[in-house]
């Protein structure tokens, strides 16, 4: 989903820093996207991370995977400059959904809805927006070799009113919003 919104974020004239543990992931992004600025960071790393992502100079706005220490470190860099700006963290239907096989993906993302809300509250002041977006299932191909079985499927499409789990594309539409 990330590599797809990168894409998006340059097609619509946004300066865009992706952001990627490994330098292969980062070349093929860039033959693909040449307008990137490629940062390569193992996010796992916090005090590296930190130190490149201070190096990155001013953020207005944060499409966010990772999460909290990336956060940490651009919000505190928009409240320093005052001029507000925004966060939009990816989180998933799984946050109030519980789905068998998927314990740590559930409460990770349960989890990140109250961080969001946290962050909503205690950066709002500073006119910083902190939203999430929750989609289903995006047909990815970790989601492909998770949800192809049909049996499997099932009872979540069963519970989706489209019937039918969300394409990349619909994420860049919840984004605009």
């Amino acid at each position: 989903i990330g590599r797809d919104i990168v894409k998006r974020l340059v097609e619509y004239g946004a300066e865009t820093i992706a952001l990627s543990r490994t330098q292969t992931d980062l070349d093929s992004l860039k033959a693909e996207v040449p307008g990137i600025i490629p940062v390569q960071v193992d996010l796992g790393d916090w005090e590296n991370t930190r130190v490149t992502l201070q190096k990155l100079g001013p953020v207005d706005l944060l499409v966010n995977n990772a999460v909290f220490n990336v956060s940490q470190v651009i919000a505190k860099g928009m409240v320093e400059r005052g001029q507000g700006g925004a966060i939009v963290n990816i989180s998933s239907l799984a946050s109030s959904l519980a789905l068998e096989d998927h314990a740590a993906y559930c409460s990770s993302k349960g989890a990140l809805d109250m961080l969001t809300k946290v962050m909503a509250l205690e950066l709002g002041p500073h006119k910083i927006r902190v939203n999430s977006i929750n989609p289903t299932v995006v047909w990815t191909k970790m989601a492909e070799y998770a949800w192809s079985d049909p049996v499997k499927a099932k009872p979540l499409l069963s519970r989706i009113p489209m019937g039918k789990f969300v394409e990349v594309e619909d994420v860049f539409e919840l984004l605009e919003k």
